[in-house]
């Protein structure tokens, strides 16, 4: 009976190809770690199943037919193939080419993605990265792979996405070098009395974490400008007197401007790295995001 793909059994062409190579029964056995019969019945059922006897006697042993000799090379390529998709898959940065999809905030982007691009363009610079928002549809971009990793809050991570710790942040005051506050410690007093400017992604546009800390303490501040971006917040600052609570991490690259101690306390946030299971096994991925999390901890 000719063969049939749904019933072929493809560990039959594993000994097809010993018997092409050794034109021998008792070779191919050798080779194959079976015993002599086992080959002989494995023979057997190549011939029902291609419906040529694949091999006939001769006076040096076994001579390939014609339908062998022409199974000969697909049957090769095949197990290379075969062979080649089971064999673990190698990543050589140096090497790679690729396009990766970050999703992160601006302030993702200027606190972790600069230095983090600066290390790959190094090490991996045939590696595409394409940075977008983080949106509500986060977990099923990450889910559909349209998204391969994203730098967020523990708060905003789906239980069942694989996540990293990268570093805890916290807040500092920013205003412009020359403002008159800019040189000394500023009181709460003081603190509450200027114009200050927020950056709010959602929700009430002019209160943030600052002014929960400050409700607590029975104080309140002027907040006069709401933006959703802290780039372009240090733009405004440095052309008013505005001041501005920000991270500390983007207060040590904004040049023009001052960073004081806030004169209370203001809960920070955690940023993280997620990514979905689909990529967790990845190489490529799973050694672009061993050099981020190596990257963080030299911003820690």
């Amino acid at each position: 009976m000719p063969a049939d793909i749904r019933t072929f059994d493809f560990n039959l062409l594993k000994a097809l190809d010993a018997l092409l190579d050794e034109r021998s029964v008792t070779a191919a056995a050798e080779r194959l770690s079976l015993t002599q019969p086992a080959v002989s019945g494995i023979l057997t059922r190549l011939r029902e199943h291609f419906d040529d006897p694949l091999f006939v006697r001769a006076q040096r042993g076994m001579v390939p037919t014609s339908r062998a000799l022409a199974l000969a090379g697909p049957v090769k390529q095949l197990l290379a193939e075969v062979e080649s998709m089971l064999r673990p898959q190698g990543f050589d940065p140096a090497t790679a080419s690729m396009t990766l999809t970050i999703a992160a905030t601006d302030y993702a982007l200027r606190a972790v993605m600069v230095p983090f691009l600066s290390a790959l363009r190094k090490q991996a610079p045939g590696i595409r990265v394409a940075v977008q928002p983080v949106e509500n549809s986060l977990h099923a971009q990450l889910e559909r792979g349209d998204v391969d990793l994203a730098l967020i809050t523990p708060e905003t991570a789906s239980p069942d996405l694989h996540t990293q710790f990268l570093f805890d942040e916290r807040y500092v005051c920013v205003l412009r070098a020359g403002h008159p506050d800019a040189t000394a410690p500023l009181s709460l007093d003081r603190f509450c009395a200027l114009d200050h400017a927020l950056v709010s992604y959602s929700g009430s546009p002019f209160a943030g974490a600052t002014d929960k800390a400050l409700a607590a303490m029975g104080r309140e501040r002027r907040v006069t400008l709401s933006v959703t971006s802290f780039l372009v917040l240090q733009d405004f600052l440095r052309v008013s007197d505005l001041i501005a609570v920000v991270p500390h991490k983007l207060a040590l690259v904004t040049d023009g401007l001052a960073a004081l101690e806030a004169p209370l306390p203001i809960p920070g946030f955690t940023k993280i790295a997620a990514w979905h299971e689909r990529t967790e096994r990845d190489p490529g991925r799973s050694w672009v995001r061993a050099l981020l999390f190596e990257t963080c901890q030299t911003l820690i």
